[in-house]
């Protein structure tokens, strides 16, 4: 399934927290107020899937100068700055029905093309053991298990290399 992207907006908020409460467990899931902060500091990596004005999915995640994730970015998402080598992704969500449709790979490829845009490094996210296949199949490379105790889970380093600066 083809989509177009766009950067998100306040006004999706209710979309995105559906898709996101339907994809993640509730400890694992951002909360309504997270959520919206990372709308207004990081809309330009927080981008949205649309097929007709209807949200199918949605990628997001700050920019961070570790080649890991910490937990504390999953309850503050700073603003992104020009000079931090990694994008992170902290939520990669589509709705049920749109699942198995290349929703997802999608998202993770435009987001790959804005991080070289920015000359990022690299892109990083912790996933659960289930989902590590679906990375591997985009490129990410299973870096180990994670020091992430977010919602209790075992998560697992995954980075995608893009080759920018000199690396």
């Amino acid at each position: 399934m083809e989509c177009d992207f766009r950067k998100s907006q306040l006004n999706d908020l209710e979309q995105i927290m559906l898709i996101e409460n339907s994809g993640f467990t509730p400890a694992e899931a951002a909360t309504p107020k997270a959520m919206r902060e990372r709308i207004k500091n990081i809309s330009d990596t927080f981008i949205v899937a649309i097929n007709d004005e209807e949200i199918l999915g949605y990628v997001v995640g700050p920019t961070f100068n570790q080649r890991y994730l910490t937990d504390n970015l999953y309850q503050h998402a700073p603003q992104n700055s020009r000079f931090d080598a990694y994008q992170t992704v902290l939520s990669l969500a589509v709705k049920p029905a749109f699942r198995q449709h290349g929703v997802g790979s999608q998202l993770l490829s435009r987001l790959a093309q804005i991080a070289r845009q920015q000359n990022r490094q690299g892109i990083t996210l912790t996933c659960l053991q289930r989902l590590v296949p679906f990375y591997e199949l985009n490129g990410y490379v299973n870096e180990g298990l994670s020091s992430s105790q977010h919602a209790g889970e075992n998560w697992y380093n995954m980075v995608y290399y893009l080759g920018n600066r000199g690396d």
